[in-house]
């Protein structure tokens, strides 16, 4: 929240304006981009931003970090319209914001922390993936096949149509070149860089359009109020769907989860008062809620601009707030220039932002020293690509559990004869259904003729599984005419 006294500093109060205007023009495009890859309106993805710095930086939880519509979010968001129509995106938004303001006011914030960072990462990934497989067919204005194999498996297709096809290889050029743009960027001189990269990425290309005399395919434009559609009972009704639903949870828990590993991120990166989680799902929650109310697309907070809200010297929620209000005298005012934009050129910038989501350099490391931390990353992504992004992320979680499970259900059996024949088995460590195999094919190598005295009494954990199980071998593993298995306790 922003305080009196803060807006009493004049010092303050400038340099947090002008951060907002850097974190303005960097969310400008990619509200408008996302919102053309989620398959909506481009004034949507505005007043996502608008509610999201407006309304979200007035509330307490993290003071610099920024929210507004998300690459991570457009694949499900594609596919939730896709599946269930436009008009129901909002319910499913209102219904996901509401979600996690429940969750916040029963402070499970903090239990977002406690997520798998790897499977987070393989999210982001598959999600990246899905993007830049979705947006490479954009990029030449050509019609992308419905899932990510068939998108696969259409790449020749596509590189043969953009050698082949003079307006597909037009529409290619000024989106390569917008990623060339973004890429070459940060080597530029300080100076130079005063202007965000994905603003002059896009100014370029549409200039570029323009000097060229060249017509390639713009989004459709009818202004911010004519956008908003509110939804109505029908839309509501929706809610009943098992499937809407599904698509309800997968909304709350990635916008959740990618909003607070956000906050940890942004923590990191400046010495001022830390996130407090639980309000800040709260906040995430509200605007979401005010997004799903006017039919908008759901919001998270976006690593981007949230570090160059902090890079550019913000101190207080000051900038963010404004930074809102910078998107919303521009969509009153000036909607129409988003219509001169290219589509390509837009879906240039969405295919840069997948391959950010794409940790390369961190899996080889990965690999290295955590070898079961780097397959569930694997795992997870590629189970979003083949799948889709619910059923990738519920695999990874559970795979991620697990793991942990096996990990720590380390147990040890040692043996040692005893004077008179008798054999001693001591188990120490966890002993759970994962390492019972193991355990019953130890014991079944002892011999059946001598008395066996099996020693629990060193084990911290013992679950219902193994504990039938041993007493079972204990009835039947000595022959008749021996005593049967002890079990000390």
């Amino acid at each position: 929240m922003i305080s009196v006294k803060e807006l009493k500093n004049p010092h303050v109060v400038r340099r947090d304006l002008l951060a907002s205007l850097v974190v303005f023009l960097v969310a400008l495009p990619l509200c408008v981009g996302v919102a053309v890859a989620s398959g909506v309106p481009a004034e949507l993805g505005l007043v996502t931003g608008i509610v999201g710095g407006i309304v979200v930086g007035m509330l307490p939880g993290s003071k610099l970090q920024v929210s507004g519509p998300a690459a991570g979010l457009t694949v499900l968001v594609y596919e939730a319209v896709t599946e269930f129509g436009l008009g129901t995106l909002g319910p499913i938004v209102l219904a996901a914001g509401l979600l996690q303001v429940v969750l916040g006011v029963a402070r499970f914030g903090r239990w977002f922390r406690a997520i798998s960072v790897s499977v987070v990462q393989g999210m982001l990934a598959g999600i990246g993936l899905v993007i830049i497989l979705g947006q490479v067919y954009a990029m030449a204005d050509t019609e992308q096949p419905g899932t990510a194999l068939a998108k696969i498996a259409g790449l020749p297709g596509l590189a043969a149509e953009i050698a082949t096809n003079t307006e597909a290889l037009t529409a290619f050029g000024l989106g390569a070149g917008t990623v060339a743009v973004l890429l070459l960027w940060p080597k530029l001189p300080a100076a130079v860089r005063l202007v965000p990269a994905p603003l002059a990425a896009v100014g370029l290309a549409t200039a570029v359009a323009a000097l060229a005399g060249l017509s390639p395919a713009v989004a459709d434009v009818n202004g911010l109020l004519h956008a908003i559609d509110l939804p109505g009972a029908a839309e509501f009704g929706s809610l009943a769907n098992v499937a809407v639903i599904g698509t309800v949870l997968a909304f709350a828990l990635i916008a959740s989860a990618e909003s607070l590993f956000s906050a940890a991120a942004i923590d990191r990166m400046h010495d001022g008062p830390r996130t407090d989680y639980d309000k800040e799902l709260v906040a995430q929650g509200v605007g979401n809620t005010i997004c799903g109310a006017l039919g908008a697309l759901p919001m998270t907070a976006v690593i981007v601009r949230s570090a160059a809200n902090v890079q550019a010297g913000a101190t207080t929620a000051l900038s963010r707030v404004a930074h809102g209000l910078w998107l919303l005298l521009f969509a009153a005012l000036l909607p129409a220039a988003i219509g001169i934009i290219p589509l390509a050129s837009l879906a240039g910038i969405l295919v840069h932002a997948g391959c950010k989501l794409v940790p390369v350099k961190e899996f080889g490391p990965l690999w290295r020293e955590h070898r079961g931390e780097a397959v569930l990353l694997a795992v997870t992504t590629l189970a979003i690509v083949v799948t889709n992004l619910f059923e990738g992320v519920v695999l990874g979680l559970l795979l991620a559990v697990v793991k942990s499970a096996w990990e720590t259900s380390h147990v040890q059996l040692s043996t040692h004869s005893l004077t008179g024949g008798r054999v001693v088995v001591t188990l120490t460590g966890n002993a759970t259904f994962l390492r019972l195999p193991r355990i019953l094919e130890q014991l079944e190598k002892l011999p059946q003729d001598q008395p066996i005295e099996l020693d629990l009494t060193g084990l911290r954990h013992l679950d219902h599984a193994c504990r039938v199980a041993l007493e079972n071998w204990a009835r039947r593993h000595n022959n008749a005419e021996i005593e049967p298995v002890t079990i000390r306790r």
